[in-house]
């Protein structure tokens, strides 16, 4: 399943245009039977959602994150950072009303879920980039030339990591690669890790599930991506490294326009400033 698109956002305030254009793409895996991942990628607002809890449940979560923020935000419509909360939260209780009691206790679904979003904050710096993410999909920054981690993975590996106890390169080959501390579903209220920064006048992500990042490294993503490469064949690369997993790619361009707007050239000299967020704690195993 794939997906390309190219629209452009008028702004209202200066009479300035984004230009979006992106391709997004999804697939089962060389393995799995069933893909549990959705996305959506329909401006302002592009993510990803890998869902967790076994076949029906996992792809029932992913997709009810897609559905709720469907309703929640209006495609070709600038959201502000609340509407954007909102939305996250509304996609928490969908996914929490997907778990059943059964014989042998609750039956737990839950999901992943890595996103950016065009959005207005209504203050001086205007247009913004705004980063989510909740367990370990992930979020890339891509400029051209270097590719940069934005998120950082809900996971036990990465606690290890943070902590000194392992090493980067041993988190792929431990015991506990697959255990993730956050998720949607998992808990009766949900914390994101959000990043706010100026959107510049033109920059590019990609938002992807950990059945990209498992299998080709930030390298071969870069490579790929500098020869012009789209979301299909990041996922091609996946498959061919192995596909153990479903996995699933957005590749989001945006370029900025500012019409009138004399402080754009300021805007774009800013460095991104990342909105902390509280520590990782306990979560879906």
């Amino acid at each position: 399943m794939s997906d390309d698109g190219r629209e452009t956002l008028g702004l209202a305030d200066d009479g300035g245009t984004v230009i979006v254009v992106h391709s997004a793409a999804s697939d089962v895996g060389r393995v799995r039977q069933v893909n549990e991942d959705s996305y959506l990628a329909d401006s302002p607002v592009f993510l990803v959602a890998d869902g967790m809890g076994g076949h029906a449940r996992g792809d029932a979560a992913s997709r009810a994150v897609v559905e709720t923020f469907r309703r929640h935000l209006r495609a070709h419509e600038v959201p502000t950072p609340e509407q954007v909360l909102d939305a996250i939260h509304s996609s928490n209780e969908a996914v929490r009303a997907l778990s059943t009691d059964g014989d042998e206790g609750v039956a737990v679904a839950g999901t992943t879920l890595s996103g950016v979003a065009l959005i207005d904050a209504g203050t001086g710096p205007g247009l913004q980039w705004m980063a989510f993410n909740v367990g370990d999909s992930r979020i890339y920054a891509w400029d051209g030339r270097r590719l940069e981690q934005v998120s950082v993975d809900h996971s036990a590996v990465q606690e290890l990591v943070d902590a000194g106890l392992i090493a980067p390169d041993e988190a792929e080959r431990h015991p506990e690669r697959n255990v993730i501390t956050r998720a949607l579903g998992a808990e009766e209220f949900v914390e994101p890790d959000v990043w706010i920064f100026p959107a510049a006048s033109r920059h590019a992500f990609v938002v992807c599930s950990d059945g990209l990042s498992k299998e080709v490294d930030d390298e071969s993503i870069a490579r790929i991506l500098a020869a012009g490469g789209r979301a299909d064949e990041l996922v091609a690369e996946a498959l061919q490294a192995g596909g153990r997993d479903n996995v699933t790619v957005v590749v989001v361009e945006a370029e900025v326009s500012a019409g009138d707007d004399d402080d754009g050239a300021t805007r774009d000299r800013q460095e991104r400033v990342p909105e902390e967020t509280a520590p990782r704690d306990g979560g879906a195993r």
